[in-house]
């Protein structure tokens, strides 16, 4: 901008040089012509000052041009970094709260599916109870029947004792009215024979007072049990025996104490309540499942069992489920779930006392029965549990975490917290002497679809340790 200045400075200081040139050669004439020189010299000297203030003038008003353009540049430029400051600004929040949105919608829609969990469960226990209060009406109603029943003999044979008694009343008195009227008409004088005892009466048809059926009317009336009888209880049962248990019927066994089990396969230690302790059985079911049979040796030392298995589809995330330690569970209670919302609450307390114990849950959907088997004995029965119902194939089935989705959404106060070992599973209904063949490490049914063997995990702290006997694993 200030190269025009520079070229008409340096033009204008040729022209002066030229003119002194030319008055310093003039000066060496006469001095006659002196006088005009002069005038012509301050005439170009006062030109020279106006093309000077006129150039002066514009050299300032470029100087004042170019600050002004290089002030708009500059700040340009500012507003420029300024706007594209803000606007990063601007995207990191619209990612936060993108973020922040996302994880507050995953919670929403978590919440929901446990609230929707916990409605069908309390609806499911609801629907239970009332069956069962409905069921224990009924028993009340035939056992106040069968007293009834059972009562109407005794009241019959006392009516008929009342009836041979006051029978026998109407005979004496008669017998005395004839007495006196003899007396009477006898007068004083004439002898008394003397009165000996004499039978009562008996009206015709009638037994007499000694005959053996007024004494078993007495019998009825006080019965009395033969020696080395044993007392009944209400149900009919010698106390003391056990009778076995009925339909629906729950009975939480005293554990029997194993004794040395050996040669189980390997064993899955869950050491604490992580999220990130899983083991995943890879391939699940292979087909559809109108039976099955899950047999494991746990031991837990957490005071609580948490979710032992857990089998979820795209459909339902609770197709499978053994859970236990809710707070709507008694301690060492555990549901068994197939197809959210049904289930059925097992007692498993034998598995608080920190030892082995072997587990079988087993269900068919033929009438819906299921058993559960605690150390060979029969802990638990029931029928009418989804029946005719199918457990899906291709769904994802874990070992110590409870899904809330397909594979995910675990939750560390519902992990299970101890050991697993000999777990199996069958597409079939095992009977008691598989069973206890099994739980005494005798034998292992043939069939199983699933071991131990096909256990995957990645992370966490799972281990597997392979022990020689059980009562050796840490």
């Amino acid at each position: 901008m200030g190269c025009p200045g520079r070229k008409a400075l340096s033009l204008l200081i040729i022209l002066v040089l030229v003119h002194l040139h030319r008055a310093l050669s003039q000066g060496a004439s006469p001095a006659g012509p002196r006088k005009p020189f002069l005038e012509r010299l301050r005439r170009l000297e006062e030109q020279f000052r106006r093309f000077q203030e006129v150039t002066l003038t514009h050299l300032q008003d470029l100087a004042r041009n170019y600050n002004l353009s290089y002030d708009v540049d500059a700040r340009f430029q500012s507003l420029a970094r300024e706007t594209q400051a803000v606007a990063l600004a601007v995207n990191q929040s619209h990612a936060a709260v993108q973020s922040d949105l996302s994880h507050l919608r995953t919670r929403v829609q978590k919440t929901q599916r446990r609230s929707r969990k916990v409605e069908s469960r309390l609806l499911a226990l609801g629907a239970a109870l009332s069956e069962r209060q409905r069921t224990q009406d009924r028993e009340d109603q035939e056992a106040r029947r069968g007293a009834l029943s059972s009562l109407a003999p005794a009241v019959r044979a006392l009516q008929d004792t009342l009836a041979h008694l006051t029978a026998l009343v109407q005979g004496q008195d008669a017998r005395l009215g004839a007495l006196e009227a003899r007396m009477q008409g006898a007068g004083p004088s004439t002898a008394t024979p003397a009165l000996t005892p004499a039978q009562p009466l008996t009206p015709p048809g009638l037994p007499s007072p000694s005959s053996p059926a007024v004494h078993r009317g007495r019998q009825v009336l006080r019965p009395s049990p033969e020696t080395g009888d044993p007392p009944q209880d209400s149900a009919g049962h010698p106390q003391g025996t056990w009778a076995p248990p009925g339909p629906g019927s729950q009975r939480a066994w005293p554990p029997e104490k194993p004794g040395e089990t050996c040669d189980v396969g390997p064993v899955l230690v869950f050491p604490n309540a992580s999220t990130q302790n899983v083991a995943f059985l890879s391939p699940s079911f292979p087909w559809g499942l109108r039976a099955l049979s899950v047999c494991s040796w746990v031991r837990t030392a957490s005071g609580r069992l948490g979710t032992l298995l857990s089998y979820a589809t795209e459909e339902n995330d609770n197709k499978l489920v053994l859970h236990g330690g809710g707070n709507s569970l008694a301690p060492g209670a555990i549901h068994f779930v197939i197809g959210d919302p049904a289930f059925r609450e097992l007692p498993l307390q034998p598995l608080l006392d920190g030892q082995w114990h072997h587990v079988c849950v087993i269900w068919t959907s033929i009438l819906g029965k299921y058993w559960l088997h605690v150390d060979r004995r029969l802990a638990a029965t029931g029928s009418h549990f989804r029946a005719g119902y199918e457990i899906p194939a291709g769904g994802s089935l874990v070992l110590g975490q409870e899904q809330d989705s397909v594979g995910g959404g675990f939750d560390s106060s519902e992990a299970f917290v101890g050991s697993l070992a000999g777990l199996a599973i069958w597409d079939r209904a095992l009977v008691p002497g598989e069973v206890a063949k099994l739980a005494t490490g005798r034998e292992v049914p043939g069939g199983a679809i699933l071991t131990l063997d096909d256990a995957q995990w990645r992370g966490g702290f799972v281990k597997q340790v392979n022990c020689s006997c059980l009562e050796l694993c840490p």
